[in-house]
């Protein structure tokens, strides 16, 4: 008698394309793959997988299989979700967090993830959004924070929110007393996001005027870097207000007041399209709801700096 497993693992060795990548996204080894694997086609009666140099492809009849196999899988899913008690929600999602989030509301996602799905775990990935997308693409991630909307094709966003840029700087830089040009900030070198990012990019053209002198711009991936640097009166940072909220109530930092303006950061929730992404779009809906309530929070006190 066929059983969703076998199923389940047909359907991530033909979409992975390799009985290494359904061993890692079912959480289980390559043997058990291919017991899966071998019982399936033993109970259907007919070859489902073309195996050659290690890489799995659907037989025309696999390609038939797999339709049904979808529509299998999809229907479990939705009938968990809508019918099933929370804690049947069960697995392991492999989430990937670009850092500005993990400096915001990514704890509460956490706790609360717990508390909702309490048998689903999260193995979360911390990285840039060029990364982090090529891992959701080749589908080493299920679920990413990122700066977007992203535009692959199969890609499903969720705007999370937007996250105003502000220029902030240490007191002993003597910058926050009226308004900075552009000149006065261009005396300092500026600091923000790693190289290949949107943020870094856009700082840069911000800059980039005839009238300016070439500026000395620090990167980094480490957000936590960037505002040590910034507290330490190593530069003028340029990131995020909303992840520097206890060093500006601290009067570590104050955010500077300036002509030059960058377009706030859209971040979204970022998932490929999936017959089983119930647990996905669950999650990416309770990101959506913590990251708009915790905007709704930090408004009021960034105000006031």
């Amino acid at each position: 008698m066929l059983d969703f497993r076998s199923i389940e693992t047909f359907l991530w060795v033909v979409k992975l394309g390799s009985f290494r990548g359904a061993a890692a996204r079912l959480n289980t080894t390559q043997p058990a793959i291919s017991q899966r694997i071998a019982q399936l086609e033993r109970e259907m009666g007919v070859k489902l997988l073309n195996r050659d140099h290690r890489v799995a492809s659907p037989t025309p009849t696999g390609r038939q299989m797999m339709v049904y196999a979808e529509k299998l899988i999809g229907l479990r899913a939705q009938m968990m979700a809508e019918i099933g008690d929370r804690s049947a929600m069960r697995g392991v999602m492999r989430l990937g967090v670009a850092e500005t989030i993990v400096h915001t509301w990514l704890p509460r996602l956490v706790k609360s993830v717990d508390q909702v799905y309490p048998n689903l775990s999260l193995e979360i990935e911390v990285d840039i959004t060029p990364n982090l997308t090529a891992r959701l693409l080749a589908q080493e991630i299920e679920l990413a924070f990122v700066v977007g909307p992203l535009s692959a094709s199969g890609v499903h966003n969720r705007v999370l929110a937007d996250y105003p840029i502000g220029f902030l700087a240490s007191p002993s830089l003597g910058l926050g007393k009226g308004r900075v040009t552009p000149a006065e900030l261009a005396r300092f070198p500026i600091i923000t996001f790693p190289r290949k990012t949107k943020p870094y990019e856009v700082v840069r053209e911000v800059f980039d005027r005839p009238e300016l002198p070439p500026i000395r711009l620090h990167a980094s991936a480490s957000l936590a870097t960037v505002i040590h640097m910034a507290v330490e009166g190593l530069g003028v940072a340029v990131i995020p207000d909303a992840i520097v909220e206890k060093e500006l109530a601290d009067g570590r930092l104050q955010l500077l007041d300036t002509d030059l303006a960058i377009a706030p950061l859209t971040f979204t929730a970022s998932w490929l399209a999936s017959p089983d992404v119930v647990a996905v779009e669950r999650v990416a809906e309770l990101a959506r709801q913590i990251a708009q309530s915790s905007l709704a929070v930090d408004a009021p006190a960034l105000a006031r700096h």
